[in-house]
């Protein structure tokens, strides 16, 4: 954990702790918040994407030499971050930012998923790199208000340059590869895991969960601190406190997967999502923004996000041991592309400075993972005897 921490904290710390400086960016890049709002979206868009290239290499040569070279770009260009005003350089380098974080990433579920395959330890593991994540969104915008108000919005990302090389020098003698040697890994492909029924199912719930906080953080400081007038120390305490709500329920993540199953709670997490979803259009239709309106509800949102994310990737992964790198690859990429795209889209069609984006696309997403749901569960009573959740006609999910 040690090892595997940094990586899981750093991918995620390279959105939340830049939120503070995100309304001063137009003036500092000398540019439009639509652009500026790329510099999220690109970044969310590229940690997927960036997968589907580096998920089939770490099945190929490894998960160790992806890792490294994952953190050193990741490293080399956050430091650059800090040195440029350029609009256009400054949208290159965090799309290149978010390509070293998508291959650390990969190579560390790859990593999991070959240590802990078919053990009773993989929930825990799981459960606390997502309860490591529920710090990041709670510490990270307070971490950024600070340093920025200190030191300038360069040493945000100086920030993110250090520890990254810290855990890059770390893991350099320490971290050992784990890719299976028996020859399996030469069998990688997409179509096995494109045509798998669950792992679209569970990569959907996973895609609601994210892409909900997603929105949540893209609307939040324009709701908070244009609208609401918070300055940016109050906003970040504000917005942690859903983090708080997220650290707190990752503690019962085990024990709702115990009591529920992987299925059951996946299904109570996307509940907990559309009642997060009407309470945010009920705050934005008949109050002011405000702490009670806008956070309140989320925490409702938060505690849905944390017991999906903690029983997704079981549910989409399950099956393929042989080709994990391949399969987490998938998985955060489309999950990628479905935050990154659908949840932009949300916050430029029904107005980012309010919480219609958050309550549309918590409820929509929601909604159609709790669809697909149902017809998994029919698909697999119909196959008691292999249990295999595959399209098996062929068709299409």
């Amino acid at each position: 954990m040690l090892l595997m921490a940094p990586f899981n904290i750093l991918a995620s710390l390279a959105m939340d702790i830049y939120l503070p400086i995100v309304p001063a960016m137009p003036g500092i890049l000398g540019t439009t918040p639509a652009v500026v709002q790329l510099t999220l979206t690109l970044y969310m868009v590229m940690l997927g994407l960036g997968q589907i290239v580096f998920g089939p290499i770490s099945d190929r040569v490894g998960r160790r030499p992806v890792l490294i070279a994952g953190a050193a770009l990741f490293a080399a260009t956050s430091f650059l971050l800090a040195g440029t005003t350029s609009p256009a350089l400054f949208l290159i380098l965090r799309l290149v930012q978010a390509a070293g974080a998508s291959a650390a990433l990969v190579a560390l579920f790859a990593t999991v998923r070959d240590v802990y395959a078919g053990r009773p330890e993989s929930a825990a593991v799981y459960g606390l790199l997502n309860a490591m994540l529920a710090f990041v969104p709670a510490l990270g915008p307070i971490l950024g208000a600070l340093i920025a108000g200190h030191l300038g919005w360069q040493a945000v990302f100086v920030a993110l340059g250090l520890p990254a090389l810290l855990a890059l020098l770390h893991a350099w003698p320490n971290w050992h590869e784990t890719r299976p040697a028996d020859g399996t890994a030469r069998k990688t492909g997409f179509l096995p895991v494109l045509r798998s029924f669950a792992f679209w199912t569970y990569t959907l719930g996973f895609s609601a969960a994210m892409g909900a906080f997603f929105v949540f953080f893209s609307t939040a400081p324009r709701v908070l601190i244009d609208r609401a007038g918070y300055s940016e120390l109050g906003f970040s305490f504000a917005f942690a406190t859903a983090a708080v709500v997220m650290i707190v329920t990752s503690r019962f993540a085990r024990r709702f997967l115990e009591r529920w199953g992987v299925a059951g709670s996946l299904a109570r997490a996307m509940g907990l999502l559309l009642v997060g979803a009407a309470l945010q259009a009920v705050g934005e239709s008949v109050f002011q923004p405000s702490f009670w309106s806008f956070i309140l509800p989320m925490w409702v949102i938060a505690a849905g996000i944390v017991i999906a994310s903690s029983v997704t990737a079981n549910g989409a992964l399950e099956e393929f041991g042989e080709i994990a790198g391949t399969a987490v690859a998938l998985h955060f990429c489309v999950q990628s592309i479905i935050v990154g795209v659908a949840g932009t889209l949300f916050v430029l069609m029904l107005g980012g400075d309010t919480a219609w984006p958050l309550a549309g696309f918590s409820a929509m997403t929601a909604l159609v993972t709790l669809h697909c749901l149902a017809r998994l569960g029919r698909r697999r009573i119909r196959s008691p005897a292999t249990g295999v959740p595959d399209l098996e006609d062929g068709s299409s999910p």
